[in-house]
Formats: structure tokens, C-alpha cells, sequence
């Protein structure tokens, strides 16, 4: 693969389009010894790739404060799929942080209130009713055994 030649600016978009293509473009600027402009790149393929597990991280706890408040809110509707979920989501996250050590509980306390905000409009589209959705604890979302 021949060298892209990239400025910053296309080091950015690289790296949000593909990590594997950025990856091979870096590799290809080193053979050629253009190694300032790899390190650009490296930069940017490290910011894009936090920026991806950080949208991970997001997503799952979304998706179990979701179901938690799905749960809280509808008792007689419980079901061995909505705790598994759970289970699911939660494992998801403890794995995230295990391969992206930065990803503290810290960050996660950090996006709590964007992500519950989040998890109530879906989980009230999905509930299709209003009803009042409870405030979330960390107990709630994280250490709570919920099953049937």
C-alpha cells in the first residue's frame, strides 16, 4: 500500500473512518521515514480509538439503565430477558473498563446524568406510557441482584 501523504487535518478523518486503514497508513509512513508524520497519526488514531470505547462504555450504560428503570417501573412485566439484560450490560462494562483501564468509574459517574437522561427517553418510548421514572443509584445500576 502506498503512502497516503496526510496532513493533520486528514489524519482525523482517517482515523474516524477506519483504525485499521490509519494503522497500515502509519506503518507506511515509518518505512518511508516519515516518522513526524506517523506520529501525527498516531495521535489521532489514539484519540479516535478512546473516543470509540468511551461511546461503548456509554452505550451499555445506557442500555442497563435502561432495563433497570424498565424493571423499576414495571414490576407485574419482570422477566428472566429483562435481568439478563442486566447481567449482560453490566459485564459489558466491567469488560470495557478491563481492556481500557482508563475508563474508571470516575468517567462512568462523570456521564451519569447524560446517559440516565438517555436510558428514561428510551425506556419510556419503549414502556409506550407516562409515568414517573425513579432517580438511579450507583447500588441501583451496579451491585442491585434483580431476579424473577
Amino acid at each position: 500500500m502506498q503512502s497516503i501523504g496526510v496532513n493533520r487535518m486528514n489524519w482525523r478523518e482517517q482515523a474516524v473512518s477506519s483504525h485499521y486503514q490509519t494503522a497500515v497508513a502509519i506503518r507506511d509512513e515509518l518505512r518511508q521515514g516519515h516518522v513526524a508524520e506517523a506520529a501525527i497519526g498516531i495521535e489521532e488514531l489514539i484519540d479516535a480509538l478512546s473516543r470509540s470505547e468511551r461511546r461503548a462504555l456509554r452505550s451499555q450504560l445506557i442500555r442497563l439503565m435502561k432495563h433497570v428503570l424498565k424493571w423499576l417501573a414495571q414490576p407485574d412485566q419482570r422477566s428472566r430477558s429483562w435481568a439478563g439484560s442486566i447481567r449482560s450490560a453490566r459485564r459489558e462494562i466491567r469488560d470495557i473498563q478491563e481492556e481500557t483501564p482508563s475508563l474508571t468509574d470516575d468517567v462512568i459517574r462523570s456521564m451519569w446524568a447524560a446517559c440516565l437522561e438517555a436510558a428514561r427517553d428510551e425506556a419510556l418510548t419503549e414502556m409506550n406510557q407516562e409515568t414517573d421514572l425513579p432517580d438511579l443509584s450507583w447500588q441501583d445500576v451496579f451491585e442491585t441482584n434483580y431476579r424473577v
